[in-house]
């Protein structure tokens, strides 16, 4: 009767931990890598280049820059770090066109293209200037959003949760800027 007791017992854990053996996760395995395929070193270290719009010196019109941004991988992180390198001002060459301290709240992309940028109340609060900065501040938000997200193809700008009439008086944006319209 105890041999039957242990051989029951013995067959219970075995039972067990074949089935925990069973459910276990199978580590993923990375797909083999051919020796000669060339390395994308921005991919690699997990930088994406983007392209930035900020106002010229001469408050003219926008001038570019490239920087190496971390990926991101939802919409929001994406639409975050651009607003945030905005913000920053260039690095070279240009000047700050969003007003101190903007960040974004929330970002929405429909199913047209439509990108919805809800923005902190800096945006609003921070403006100073006329029509020409009104302008550029609203075309370098467009246009670098455009240009980093790809299936933008229009921008509606709201601030805190609110739809705007206008940034200082000269610009309606109580509805989207086409992306393509954007020079």
């Amino acid at each position: 009767m105890k041999r039957i007791t242990w051989l029951m017992l013995g067959l219970a854990v075995a039972a067990v931990l074949a089935w925990l053996a069973w459910r276990a996760p199978v580590p993923a395995r990375a797909p083999a890598v051919p020796a000669s395929a060339p390395v994308d070193t921005l991919a690699a270290a997990g930088l994406k280049a983007v392209r930035l719009y900020f106002a010229s010196p001469n408050g003219a019109g926008l001038v570019s820059e490239t920087r190496e941004l971390p990926e991101s991988p939802t919409l929001h992180e994406r639409v975050a770090a651009l607003v945030a390198e905005l913000d920053k001002g260039p690095d070279a060459g240009g000047v700050a066109a969003l007003p101190p301290g903007t960040s974004l709240l929330h970002v929405y992309l429909d199913d047209e293209g439509l990108l919805t940028v809800d923005l902190s109340r800096a945006f609003q609060q921070g403006f100073r200037g006329g029509a020409d900065a009104e302008y550029l501040a609203v075309t370098s938000l467009v246009r670098t959003l455009a240009t980093n997200v790809p299936e933008v193809r229009r921008v509606l700008i709201v601030c805190g949760g609110a739809t705007l009439e206008t940034l200082g008086g000269h610009l309606p944006l109580d509805r989207p800027f086409e992306a393509a319209e954007m020079p």
